[in-house]
């Protein structure tokens, strides 16, 4: 298996990415016409860098004749005041962390959400744009069906992570610096050239994030900034010590969507390695990102994601079938990750029913309450387990009768099983009144025909992903 290895030990941001894309050995030119193809008025530079004696490649991207700045030279040039964003609902979604000059980060790209009120930010070349419009911009390009999945699924890490943060829909989370041109041209170059790498899988090292602290607007925060905690959940991080942020949420989203795995070095046989430089130096600490390729040696030991879930259950013996029925409803609409009833011979021989309720830790007072309230038990068990899972996305395909959601489990990156979405079919047969199996047969050949459509380049019956 041919792998790439990117080595984080000096942080993590788009432009470095890139730079250790071409390094390691794709064509500038793919990157370049890629650029072509947004069709957002951007260009590259890229050129030769030495970051504490090591020649490394560096890009750069240029937007209107400008070159985009490191945000401390940004900052000290124009001198923008910082103005506190609105508090209203109505402007809640726009959480505007401004990363000043007494912050040294060496990358260029900056936390996601960077536009002021009514002031744009360094990487604001633009008005702010919402997820729709990028996902449309990525769409448009004439680039491969699977590297726009990749560079949407990019920047929905990045929207899910700062929707989480100031809990709001994802949809409403306007992208002040990953919506600017120079982002978009960053996350979708990273998409294509992981593609033109030719790898079967990139692996990931712990990754160096830095440290000191970071002014926003609501408030000064610890290095790493909160988008890039929430991106970087399950991957192994350290500090060096210094003061600076290192992983950027982009480089962290890029990291999350394309690292199958984190690990120190691997066991390969090395065919080539590439340098890519941040925009920064720091004394004895190189700021580049390696990526080396190879032949894996050994296969990876199969991994899934590990997560403690709470196990309530309650024996009921004397409760009407129809409301059984609806208890399960009202768990799962609660937010329960599972619910199920077992037929169970309880004392005096009476028949009864064991219900199981799966859950988050932090949902198991008000389920047990709803259980107490809706049963006739008088207790419920409760207890913490360890839960191994399959990594777990969607996609939409689309059929003769409407759009149905797929549900794709993988392992190390390889797809192990998919399933379309139940009540997507049901719906689907009962409006058009259409046998429930031939919808759900559809749904399967649609998917099965965009991953065939996706090798060719394009995905006509993939309506996109969640």
């Amino acid at each position: 298996m041919r792998i790439a290895y990117l080595e984080c030990f000096s942080g993590m941001s788009g432009d470095m990415f890139l730079g250790a894309l071409i390094d390691a050995g794709v064509p500038p030119r793919v990157l370049e016409s890629t650029v072509a193809a947004l069709g957002v008025g951007a260009r590259l530079e890229i050129s030769r860098v030495v970051r504490s004696g090591i020649s490394a490649t560096k890009v750069d991207v240029w937007v209107a004749g400008k070159k985009d700045l490191p945000r401390e030279e940004y900052w000290a040039k124009e001198n923008v005041a910082e103005t506190p964003p609105h508090a209203d609902s109505e402007h809640a979604h726009k959480h505007h962390h401004h990363h000043g000059q007494n912050h040294e980060n060496a990358q260029r790209d900056l936390p996601e959400d960077t536009l002021q009120s009514g002031v744009p930010g360094p990487h604001e070349h633009g008005h702010a744009r919402g997820l729709t419009e990028i996902r449309e911009i990525i769409r448009k390009a004439a680039i491969s069906g699977t590297a726009k999945k990749t560079a949407i699924t990019i920047f929905e890490a990045l929207g899910a992570a700062e929707a989480k943060i100031h809990h709001v829909p994802v949809e409403q989370i306007h992208f002040h610096e990953v919506g600017a041109v120079d982002a978009i041209v960053d996350i979708v170059c990273a998409a294509v050239g992981a593609e033109a790498l030719g790898v079967d899988q990139i692996v990931c090292s712990p990754l160096n994030v830095g440290g000191g602290t970071v002014h926003c607007a609501h408030g000064t925060f610890p290095v790493p900034a909160p988008a890039t905690v929430e991106l970087l959940k399950d991957a192994p991080v350290y500090s060096s010590g210094v003061q600076a942020e290192l992983v950027t949420p982009t480089g962290a989203a890029i990291v999350k969507t394309l690292a199958r795995r984190f690990t120190t070095f691997p066991e390969m046989k090395i065919e080539k390695s590439g340098f890519g430089a941040g925009s920064r130096e720091f004394p004895g600490l190189p700021n580049v990102v390696r990526l080396t390729i190879g032949e894996a040696t050994s296969l990876p030991v199969a991994t899934t994601a590990q997560e403690t879930v709470t196990v309530l259950e309650a024996n009921l013996d004397d409760l009407n079938p129809q409301v059984f029925g609806y208890v399960m409803d009202r768990l799962l609409e609660e937010g329960a990750l599972d619910a199920f009833g077992v037929p169970v011979q309880m004392k005096k021989n009476r028949p009864g029913t064991l219900l199981t309720v799966l859950c988050k830790p932090e949902d198991a007072g008000k389920l047990t309450q709803l259980i107490f309230a809706e049963t006739t038990t008088l207790g419920v068990r409760r207890r913490d387990q360890v839960r191994h899972s399959l990594a777990r996305r969607w996609e939409n395909v689309r059929t003769p009768w409407g759009e149905v959601r797929i549900k794709i489990a993988s392992m190390n990156g390889t797809i192990t099983n998919y399933a379309p979405e139940y009540e997507d079919c049901r719906r689907i047969a009962a409006e058009h009144q259409v046998p429930l199996r031939q919808v759900m047969g559809a749904a399967v050949e649609a998917y099965l025909h965009c991953r065939r459509e996706e090798k060719a380049g394009s995905s006509p019956a993939c309506a996109g992903s969640e």
